[in-house]
């Protein structure tokens, strides 16, 4: 099963300059809740993100163009997602977590969308891709806590193909 998981502002923007454009440590929560102890799939740019390396206690897998690109040993490089079902089990929930271009190439096979919606515009120079909420159901909406560290106002939504 493939998953997306990723937070977006009013206007669908993702990141800016290589980051997210916004401090929510709830979202950091939610996401180390949902993505822990599952591979997640990433592009180049999103793993260079990482302050800290690999995040821990998941398989991270970064797919990149170049076959050359140099990953730390616990990482499992790919150039085409077809390469995917060699390092993931039929079975396993597979988080595709970014960039654009990432969800872009799993768009048309995506089964579950872990989305943080939040109510605010940022200034950013990355969407997220288009989804098609018709073909979903939403199966989980929980309005996030707004306090002096997540000052902005989101939503944990949880959508499954139909």
């Amino acid at each position: 099963m493939i998953s997306f998981v990723w937070a977006e502002d009013k206007n669908h923007i993702i990141g800016v300059d290589g980051h997210l454009p916004w401090k929510l440590p709830n979202d950091m929560k939610r996401f180390k809740d949902v993505t822990t102890g599952h591979p997640i799939v990433m592009g180049r740019k999103t793993f260079e993100s990482f302050p800290n390396g690999p995040l821990p206690n998941r398989l991270n897998i970064v797919i990149s163009r170049n076959s050359n690109y140099q990953v730390p040993k616990s990482v499992v490089l790919i150039t085409d997602k077809a390469e995917l079902t060699e390092h993931v089990s039929a079975d396993e929930e597979i988080m595709v977590i970014g960039g654009e271009g990432i969800f872009r190439l799993f768009q048309n096979d995506v089964d579950r969308l872990y989305l943080t919606k939040i109510d605010h515009e940022f200034v950013g120079d990355t969407k997220m891709v288009e989804i098609d909420y018709s073909k979903f159901d939403l199966v989980e909406k929980k309005e996030g806590i707004v306090d002096d560290k997540n000052i902005y106002p989101y939503t944990f939504e949880t959508y499954q193909k139909i």
